[in-house]
C-alpha cells in the first residue's frame, strides 16, 4: 500500500500552500483526495507527483485552461507530441504579447520619469500623465 501524506505535509513536499492544493481539487485538476478516518485528506504519491507537475506548468506561466489541458496530454500515452508543442508555442506567443505590452509600459513610464524634474516644484508629468483628459470626466 502507498503511503499518503496529510495536507500540510503535501503542501510543505510540492512548495503549494494547502489552500492552493484544495483549490486544484475543486477545480478538478487533482482528483478529490481519499479520506483518512477522522476525515482528513490524504494525498498519495502519484498526488503529490501531479501536484508538482501542475506547480511547475504554473511556475512556466501556463493558465489554469493550459494546465488542465497539458495534464490530459500527460496522461495520455498515445498522445501526439505535435500537440504539446502547439500548445506551448500559442503560450509562447501569448507571453510575447505580454512581454511587448509591459515593455511598452515601462517605456512610456521611463519616458514620463526623465521629464519629471523631480524637486520641489509641483509640476509633474508623471501626475498630468495620469490625469484623466477634460473630456473624460
Amino acid at each position: 500500500m502507498e503511503a499518503s501524506v496529510n495536507i500540510g505535509q503535501a503542501a510543505k513536499k510540492t512548495g503549494l500552500s494547502a489552500k492552493m492544493i484544495r483549490y486544484y481539487e475543486s477545480i478538478e485538476l487533482l482528483p478529490a483526495a481519499g479520506r483518512s478516518e477522522s476525515g482528513y485528506r490524504q494525498y498519495s504519491a502519484s498526488d503529490l507527483h501531479r501536484l508538482g507537475f501542475i506547480k511547475r506548468a504554473r511556475d512556466l506561466g501556463f493558465s489554469l485552461d493550459e494546465v488542465a489541458r497539458l495534464l490530459t496530454l500527460w496522461q495520455d500515452r498515445q498522445r501526439a507530441s505535435a500537440d504539446v508543442k502547439a500548445l506551448a508555442a500559442e503560450h509562447i506567443d501569448e507571453l510575447n504579447r505580454k512581454i511587448i505590452a509591459m515593455s511598452e509600459l515601462r517605456d512610456t513610464l521611463q519616458d514620463l520619469m526623465d521629464h519629471c524634474h523631480g524637486d520641489d516644484r509641483p509640476d509633474c508629468p508623471i501626475i498630468k500623465a495620469l490625469e484623466p483628459s477634460p473630456d473624460a470626466r
